[in-house]
Parts: C-alpha cells; structure tokens; sequence
C-alpha cells in the first residue's frame, strides 16, 4: 500500500474543480462530490490520496502546520498572509486579479492620505509602500464595494474577476496589484520527506494545467 497524502482542497466551485483535475490526474475518491455525504475526510488508499475540504482562506494553515501534505490555495492568499510553504504549481483555475478601484472619475492626487478598503490589508501595505504613499487601510470583511460609495473609503483594493459587480456600482477598477489563480503548495516537511509521492503529483497534473 502507498504511503497516504493528505491534501486540502478548498470548499466551493473552485474546490470541485481542483478535485476534478487530480481524478483526471489518476487520484480519484468516488463519494467525494456525493452531495448528501457528511463525511469530512475521504481516502482511497489504493492511490495512496486522502482529501478533505477545508475554508479556503484556511488551506494554507493546514499545509504550513503539517496537517496536509498538500493544498490548493489562491495567489491572494499566499500574498496576505505569506505562509511558509512550497509553491509548487499554478494550477490555472480560478483565475482573476488583485485591483484597486474607485468610482468612476476619481484621481488620486497624492497631497493626503489615501483611505483604502480591503480584506488584503498586507497586500496593500506592500502594494503602496512600494509606491511610497501614504495610506490608511481599513479592514472589512465584506461588501468591500460599499465603502468608497458611502464615503468610507477612497478606494478599494479587492478580487476582481468580470468586473460586473464593480460597474453595477458606479465603480472601475484603476490598477492592476497582481493577477491571481489557484496554486499547488506543499508542506515542506512533507516535500522533503514524501518528495517521490509528491513529485508523481507534480508531473501528472503539470501535464494537464499545460495543455490548457
């Protein structure tokens, strides 16, 4: 029997999807995406996988503290919070962009201090110290649109993937902070120590992500 490799997929349609590119990839467990099961961990031991969902936001966590072998987490992610981890592969699903946007017209002129909304507050610390501006971030944890709408905010600084919502709101996005997607990333314990198991991992689904 293979040695098992934990793997932490994230909850959700993106979750569904990674799920779907290691069964492509020849590690599949069959009730994993059963609708009605309750159950938190699935395994196939003949493959040597076992998955289990996990909060996205939380997947890094698990890799870094050694409860997963390997996860799948988004750009933006390993951005904030800077998880000491392997970044092994983009995987190329998921994919939008990190932006700043404000409402239509607005212009920046550098002579006050910038208030800036977002659930990114490390981002943008980085994002604007590297410009050398000065701002005043203000963590939310949702409708991060509302903010320069009702005053609170000049900007905002958020994912963005068509935009739709943006424009629904009198709002556009004005730069781009990074374009973002999901990435394999491996516990580094794990990866020097089940580097074979691992590896196999790496090829099969690398050959999938580049025939996109």
């Amino acid at each position: 029997m293979k040695e098992m490799l934990n793997v932490a997929l994230p909850k959700g349609r993106l979750g569904e999807k990674v799920y779907k590119l290691f069964q492509t990839a020849g590690y599949d467990c069959p009730d994993i995406l059963d609708p009605n099961t309750r159950k938190l961990i699935f395994e196939n031991p003949d493959k040597g996988i076992r998955f289990f969902w996990v909060k996205p936001s939380d997947v890094s966590i698990y890799v870094e503290r050694g409860a997963a072998d390997l996860g799948v987490a988004g750009k933006d992610i390993l951005m904030e919070f800077k998880p000491n981890v392997f970044e092994l592969s983009d995987l190329k699903l998921g994919k939008c962009r990190l932006a700043v946007a404000a409402k239509k017209g607005f212009r920046d002129r550098h002579d006050y201090t910038l208030r800036v909304a977002t659930k990114f507050p490390n981002v943008t610390t980085d994002y604007y110290s590297q410009k050398s501006r000065n701002v005043d971030i203000i963590k939310l944890n949702g409708s991060i649109e509302l903010a320069p709408i009702l005053g609170l905010s000049d900007v905002i600084l958020d994912i963005v993937e068509t935009g739709t919502t943006l424009l629904e709101n009198n709002l556009e996005p004005i730069e781009t902070v990074a374009q973002v997607s999901a990435r394999l990333i491996a516990n580094i314990s794990s990866y020097q120590f089940k580097n074979k198991e691992i590896n196999e991992i790496i090829e099969k689904i690398n050959l999938l992500t580049e025939a996109k």
